[in-house]
């Protein structure tokens, strides 16, 4: 998968400091270097404490990766390359993520708008030698 750049500078620092250079090794660690399990997720890393902390006590890990699925989605990726990016299998589960939203809904709005325009501006446009059978239209053929 690919990692946006703007994630990058952060992760890279990460690495540096917490990670190890073998393949094998886990970027987020217990501080015994176990690997984070949900059931030891909180304790690890104080989860709830840190979100009390900013304010969003309700906050849940997996809402991290609900928001960034979200954003992907917003970006106009097709549904079956969300699969891909998320690993899903079907395409009702990466549907979660694709929220109708104000903007995304004005866009639509406007893009149709747009269609609507041009196809209205196609129509009121005679054709090639169309102006020709109209002025002959209604005389008689003699």
């Amino acid at each position: 998968m690919s990692v946006p750049a703007a994630i990058l500078p952060a992760l890279c620092e990460h690495l540096a400091a917490f990670v190890d250079d073998s393949p094998e090794a886990l970027v987020f660690t217990t501080p015994s270097g176990r690997p984070i399990w949900r059931g030891n997720l909180n304790k690890v890393i104080g989860w709830s404490t840190a979100v009390g902390k900013l304010g969003v006590p309700g906050l849940h890990f997996h809402d991290l990766r609900h928001t960034g699925n979200t954003i992907a989605a917003r970006t106009g990726a097709s549904t079956r390359e969300l699969m891909a990016r998320m690993g899903h299998d079907s395409a009702q589960a990466a549907m979660i993520y694709q929220h109708a939203t104000s903007e995304a809904d004005r866009a639509i709005a406007q893009a149709v708008s747009a269609a609507m325009k041009a196809e209205r501006k196609k129509a009121k446009k005679p054709a090639a030698g169309s102006s020709d059978k109209a002025k002959s239209k209604g005389k008689k053929r003699g």
